[in-house]
């Protein structure tokens, strides 16, 4: 379905009836990347997945895609639906985006999963890398897709997982290059949100990929000390969705319903 937001078309779907729950996909996906954890959950569950800005069959409203921008784009379909208390599923820049909605409309959101994400913002490290992959997209977007999707993954599943992988990467080859590009430079300048896994009351969970290589293990564990975040590790990458796709389905199935 299509809500029209700032002149742009933003992309969703609406399945199952029920406690709504949002899906938020991440840098480089859509909301495919969803669906079979939708074919499960929205049997009990009413359940929204939508393409981000500039992402799948969603517009670019800019050059700079921030956080808050992206959030505001999940907000205005979620008021278009009428759902007045939602739970919040994020992988990776999904889950940066949903900690943006988190902030600004705390009592709407009911629990929220951090699914191979974060809370912190960029390091200057980080910030540079997010440049240099700039430039690389501006030079061939590509090779810097195919590069940048395998590297999600865990060393042992690039080969036992080549099929989902290309599958993966011919999904995100559609993808505008303005929409590559304005994800990027939102991504590096967000906020340091950290401070709401303490401050919400709310139901939390972080699914960690023990082999993640793009998230610091350790500091995803400092994030959740002393909140009442549950944590759920996972033994291979940044993909659980993908990796992990059976005990990540029964995570969250039993995460929204109990």
């Amino acid at each position: 379905m299509i809500l029209e937001y700032k002149g742009i078309d933003v992309f969703y779907t609406d399945q199952g009836m029920g406690d709504a729950v949002i899906l938020l996909h991440g840098f480089l996906e859509n909301n495919t990347m969803w669906h079979d954890l939708t074919s499960q959950i929205s049997i009990k569950n009413r359940v929204i997945c939508i393409d981000l800005l500039g992402h799948g069959k969603s517009g670019c409203i800019g050059y700079i895609h921030t956080m808050e921008d992206m959030a505001e784009a999940v907000i205005a379909v979620i008021g278009h639906l009428e759902i007045k208390k939602y739970a919040i599923v994020g992988h990776s820049m999904g889950g940066y985006v949903a900690l943006a909605i988190v902030e600004k409309y705390m009592n709407s959101v009911s629990r929220l999963c951090l699914m191979n994400s974060s809370a912190l913002n960029d390091s200057d490290e980080k910030q540079v890398n997010r440049d240099r992959a700039i430039a690389a997209v501006k030079q061939n977007h590509r090779i810097f897709v195919k590069l940048a999707i395998t590297n999600l993954f865990a060393d042992i599943n690039r080969v036992k997982l080549e099929m989902e992988i290309n599958s993966v990467k011919d999904e995100a080859l559609r993808m505008p290059l303005q929409g590559i590009i304005a994800a990027l430079e939102g991504m590096k300048i967000r906020k340091n949100r950290t401070f709401l896994l303490k401050s919400s009351e709310f139901k939390k969970m972080m699914i960690i990929g023990r082999k993640d290589p793009v998230l610091e293990y350790d500091t995803l564990i400092e994030q959740t000390k002393n909140t009442n975040t549950e944590i759920v590790e996972f033994p291979d990458g940044h993909m659980s969705h993908i990796e992990n796709k059976k005990e990540l389905t029964y995570k969250i199935m039993q995460f929204i319903e109990k």
